[in-house]
């Protein structure tokens, strides 16, 4: 059976005032005008697709430019910062180095201080793993540094930490240590060591340190204590003799008054008598001795401050 194809005409009339007009395509004219016009649109859209794609690039482009502008400027203000922090951390250092030697305990060394302690997990992801390469190579320093610093400060508070048991372990020492000044004001007079003794002027090793200052000042328990003494003997007059404990025992001699008892407790910076001219005294002043296991002791070396602060 044979099929039979047939050509169609295709007729556009335009209609206008004065007649009407009309244009007679085949099939075959139609297929090549739509074809014609398909192709030109597809180049137009192809075309302006390249342009829009262009454009966002660029935008893009000056975007990521500006960004990392700014990702550069805010890393250098975290380096600087950075370098800041660790100038304050050498500071921390030497007064951790100071504090460490007064409670006597050993400095830490150089090279663990370098190194520090603790720090991220080594399974952790770094945050700049998306970042340009430029700006990942420094955020990757940064990083570096702010770890070995974070290691740094964990080692200070582990050593402050160690500090403070360790002074909270001494502060019943520390408290027995006679470490203030018995009067306030006056003058030093005759002070520890030998010299001439005014009654008859024979060279005598002085075991205290006598502090020249008007009858009637108040005289302060250098240190936590008990009152082993408080009565009137030879050439002491009247004395008080204060047992601090860890092997200090402090003299208060040729006092007018007393303030406290035999056995009783005393603090720091308590009132335990008044000055005066009693015993082997030539004037009013207070003859001040600190011994350590029996052993005298200079008071100046223990002066570390007054009475009243």
């Amino acid at each position: 059976m044979k099929h039979s194809f047939t050509s169609k005409n295709y007729i556009i009339q335009r209609e206008t005032d004065e007649d009407v007009q009309q244009w007679h395509f085949s099939r075959q004219q139609v297929l090549g005008l739509t074809s014609a016009t398909v192709i030109v649109l597809g180049a137009f859209l192809f075309l302006g697709a390249d342009f829009l794609s262009n454009y966002l690039y660029e935008q893009r482009l000056s975007e990521l430019k500006s960004n990392y502008a700014h990702v550069s400027n805010n890393l250098e203000i975290l380096r600087n910062r950075l370098e800041q922090i660790d100038q304050q951390m050498e500071k921390i250092e030497e007064k951790d180095n100071a504090v460490r030697t007064y409670a006597g305990m050993p400095t830490i060394d150089q090279d663990i201080r370098k190194l520090g302690i603790g720090g991220r997990s080594t399974e952790s992801k770094s945050f700049s793993d998306n970042l340009a390469p430029a700006v990942n190579k420094e955020l990757s320093i940064l990083e570096m540094d702010v770890e070995l610093l974070s290691r740094q400060v964990n080692l200070e508070l582990n050593s402050y930490k160690s500090i403070y048991e360790k002074v909270q372990e001494d502060i019943s020492r520390i408290s027995k240590i006679p470490s203030i000044r018995p009067v306030n004001g006056g003058y030093l007079n005759s002070s520890y060591g030998y010299r001439i003794d005014p009654f008859d002027d024979i060279r005598r090793f002085h075991q205290g340190q006598d502090i020249t200052v008007a009858k009637g000042t108040p005289i302060y328990a250098p240190a936590d204590g008990t009152v082993k003494r408080a009565y009137y003997v030879g050439g002491f007059g009247n004395h008080i003799k204060i047992d601090h404990g860890s092997g200090y025992t402090t003299v208060y001699a040729h006092l007018s008054k007393f303030k406290v008892r035999h056995g009783q407790k005393v603090k720091r910076g308590d009132i335990i008598g008044y000055t005066g001219n009693t015993g082997r005294s030539t004037a009013p002043h207070l003859h001040y001795e600190i011994h350590y296991y029996g052993s005298p002791q200079n008071p100046l070396d223990y002066f570390f401050t007054d009475a009243s602060n």
